[in-house]
């Protein structure tokens, strides 16, 4: 027995929550919603329930996907501790830019969180699975989630088919 992980790998792209637009606060600092904290919690939930949980969380360091990974947090509690990283180019960079960022992810990592922002995450998704679905015309919408099933090493990634869509809402009850 090799001792090697043979879990297939995984990747979840998830765009932040709805957040707030606050006069004069910078972008960077903009909040989420009561319903963005709402459908954070929501997201969490699904991904517990489909058996997505991540290893390995790569989330832009804007306020508003700090605060919809903590809403997922919460939902994963108990399911696992992924390792979580903060990284710039997932907030101001391309789709290529989030691409490199999960290149460079250890190949001991099986299922991977990424939390960004429109257009890269959307864009990231559709690069990934060119002649696949789409998650939506207009792309993720907030908090949607899309799930690509990666065939290859974290390294080497450059397709990956999109296998589940899903934008999550919290109860308007």
């Amino acid at each position: 027995m090799s001792g090697a992980d043979e879990r297939p790998r995984t990747l979840l792209l998830l765009r932040h929550a709805k957040a707030d637009r606050p006069v004069g606060l910078p972008d960077p600092d903009r909040p989420l919603t009561d319903r963005g904290h709402a459908d954070a919690a929501a997201a969490g939930a699904w991904l517990v329930h489909q058996g997505y949980v991540p290893d390995l969380v790569v989330c832009s360091p804007a306020r508003r996907t700090r605060q919809t990974w903590h809403g997922v947090a919460v939902a994963l509690s108990g399911a696992g501790s992924p390792t979580v990283h903060y990284e710039r180019p997932i907030y101001e960079g391309s789709a290529d830019d989030l691409l490199d960022v999960l290149r460079a992810v250890p190949p001991e990592h099986r299922t991977v969180l990424l939390i960004g922002h429109n257009p890269s995450i959307s864009q990231l998704s559709a690069l990934l699975d060119a002649g696949g679905g789409e998650v939506d015309s207009d792309g993720l919408r907030t908090c949607g989630i899309a799930v690509h099933a990666v065939e290859n090493d974290w390294a080497a990634l450059d397709t990956a088919k999109l296998t589940a869509a899903h934008t999550p809402r919290a109860d308007a009850s």
